[in-house]
C-alpha cells in the first residue's frame, strides 16, 4: 500500500506542475493587444455553461462505478450473471445508439440530452429492485444513456462553438479543461460514493446521489441552452443514410472512427484487466490491493495527460502527430503486462496509458469536431461507437479464456493498428508547419 500512496504523492506533484505549464502556455501564446472572441466574456460564458453541466453528468456517471459489482453481489449474483449484466449494456448502446443519435439530430441535441437525464435516472433507481429481469432491463436502459452521453452533448457544444464564430484551437482548449475536470469529477465521485455508502450502509446509496446530479444538469440545460439540430428537415430513416453515405465517401472520418474505436476499445479492456494484472503480481496480497488509491492515481493521470495536450496544442503541435505520438506511447505501455509480472514495472505503465487517456480524449474530441459534418453530427458519432461496442462485448466473452498477457497483448495490436490507422490518415493531405 505505500507504494501506491507514494505513487499518488508524485502524480499529484506532477500535476501541479503540468497545469501550471498549460496556464502559463495558454497566457504566452495569447499577446494582451491581440484580443479575440476567444478571450471575451462571451466565450467564456458559453464555456462554462457547457462545462458545468458536463461536470455535473460526469459526477452522475461516476458514481455508479465503485459499487455496481458490489451491488449485484450483495443481490446474491454470481460472476457469471454480473458478466451478463455488463454485456447488456454494452449491447445495447451498440444496438440503439445509432438510431438515438439520429433522433438528436433531428427533434434536437437539447432535447435528447434532456431524454438522457431522465433514462439514465431511470436506470439508477431500478437498482434499487433486486430482480435479475428488473437489473437487466436498467442495463438496457443506461447502455442506451451511455450512448446518449457520449454524442449529445459533444455535438450540441461544438454546433454552438462554431455557431459563434469561435476557433478550433479555442475548441481544444475546451476539450482539455472538460478532460481535465473529468478527472477531477472522477476522484470526488469516488469520495461521495464511499460517503453515502458508509452512511446509509446501502450499496444502492450512490445510485441514489447520482440521481440528484442528473436532475442539476438536466435542470440547468432545460434554463439556459438553446436547442440545436442537425437537419430537422428530413427523416429520420434519411439521417441515419447520409451518415451512412459520409462514412462511405469521406475516409477521413471512417478512419477517424476506426482509430477511436480501437483505442476506446483498448481502453475499456483495460478497465476490467487492472486489478487482475495487479493481483497475479503478489497473490498473497491481493486482498489488500488499495484499489481506491489505485484508482485515484489513474484519474491524476487523466489530469496530466490533458495538461500536456494543452501545453502541445498551444505551442502549435499537429493534432495527428500528437494523436501519434500517444498511439504509440499507449501500446508501449500496455505491452508491459505480457513481459513483467513486477507491481512496479506494472504500475508505471497503466500510469503512462492513462496519461495517454488524458490526451486522448481532448485530442480526438477536436478532431471529430473539425471533420465530422454537422448536419449528422450525433448519428455518426454514434455509428462510430458500434465497433466499439462489439470489440468490448467480444473481449469480456473471450476474457476469461485468455491469461492476462494475451489480453493486454491484444490490446496492443488494436493500438498499433490505430497508429498505422492515423499515420496512414496523415499521408493523404498536406501537413501544416509545425514547430
Amino acid at each position: 500500500k505505500e507504494m501506491y500512496v507514494e505513487w499518488l504523492v508524485v502524480l499529484l506533484c506532477v500535476a501541479g506542475i503540468a497545469q501550471y505549464a498549460a496556464y502559463r502556455s495558454h497566457h504566452k501564446r495569447v499577446p494582451i493587444a491581440a484580443v479575440t472572441a476567444e478571450d471575451t466574456a462571451v466565450f467564456k460564458s458559453f464555456q462554462w455553461n457547457y462545462l458545468v453541466v458536463y461536470f455535473v453528468v460526469m459526477e452522475a456517471e461516476w458514481l455508479q462505478g465503485p459499487y455496481e459489482y458490489a451491488l449485484y453481489r450483495s443481490y446474491g449474483f454470481n460472476k457469471e450473471d454480473i458478466a451478463l449484466l455488463f454485456i447488456t449494456s454494452f449491447t445495447s448502446s451498440m444496438l440503439f445508439g445509432t438510431f438515438v443519435g439520429s433522433l438528436a439530430d433531428k427533434y434536437g441535441r437539447k432535447s435528447m440530452c434532456q431524454v438522457f437525464g431522465v433514462i439514465y435516472s431511470v436506470s439508477c433507481a431500478l437498482r434499487l429492485v433486486p430482480d435479475f429481469g428488473v437489473l437487466m432491463f436498467g442495463r438496457v436502459l443506461a447502455g442506451i444513456a451511455t450512448s446518449l452521453l457520449f454524442s449529445v452533448f459533444e455535438a450540441w457544444m461544438v454546433f454552438e462553438h462554431f455557431k459563434n464564430g469561435f476557433s478550433s484551437r479555442s475548441l481544444s482548449d475546451t476539450f482539455s479543461l472538460a478532460t481535465f475536470g473529468n478527472g477531477i469529477s472522477a476522484i470526488l465521485a469516488g469520495l461521495l460514493a464511499a460517503a453515502v455508502k458508509n452512511l446509509f450502509d446501502s450499496f444502492v446509496a450512490p445510485f441514489l446521489l447520482a440521481i440528484v446530479f442528473l436532475v442539476i444538469a438536466t435542470s440547468i440545460e432545460t434554463v439556459t441552452w438553446p436547442e440545436n439540430y442537425g437537419d430537422s428537415s428530413i427523416e429520420v430513416s434519411e439521417t441515419l443514410i447520409n451518415a451512412m453515405e459520409v462514412l462511405q465517401s469521406d475516409y477521413k472520418v471512417l478512419l477517424l472512427g476506426c482509430v477511436q474505436s480501437l483505442f476506446e476499445g483498448a481502453m475499456n479492456v483495460f478497465v476490467f484487466m487492472w486489478a487482475p494484472a495487479l493481483e497475479s503480481s503478489n497473490p498473497a496480497q491481493a486482498d489488500e490491493l488499495p484499489y481506491g488509491i489505485i484508482f485515484t492515481c489513474f484519474m491524476v493521470c487523466i489530469i496530466i495527460g490533458s495538461s500536456i495536450f494543452s501545453v502541445l496544442v498551444h505551442r502549435g503541435f499537429v493534432l495527428e502527430n500528437i494523436g501519434m505520438g500517444l498511439l504509440a506511447t499507449s501500446a508501449l505501455a500496455l505491452a508491459v503486462p505480457y513481459f513483467f509480472t513486477n507491481a512496479m514495472i506494472l504500475m508505471s505503465g497503466f500510469l503512462v496509458f492513462e496519461v495517454c487517456c488524458g490526451m486522448f480524449w481532448p485530442c480526438f474530441g477536436t478532431l471529430r469536431g473539425q471533420h465530422i459534418p454537422e448536419n449528422s453530427r450525433a448519428t455518426i458519432m454514434n455509428f462510430l461507437r458500434v465497433p466499439l461496442n462489439l470489440f468490448v462485448v467480444a473481449a469480456l466473452l473471450k476474457v476469461s479464456t485468455l491469461t492476462n498477457g494475451s489480453v493486454f497483448l491484444m490490446c496492443v495490436g488494436c493500438l498499433v493498428l490505430a497508429l498505422g490507422l492515423t499515420k496512414y490518415s496523415t499521408m493523404q493531405q498536406p501537413q501544416p508547419q509545425q514547430q
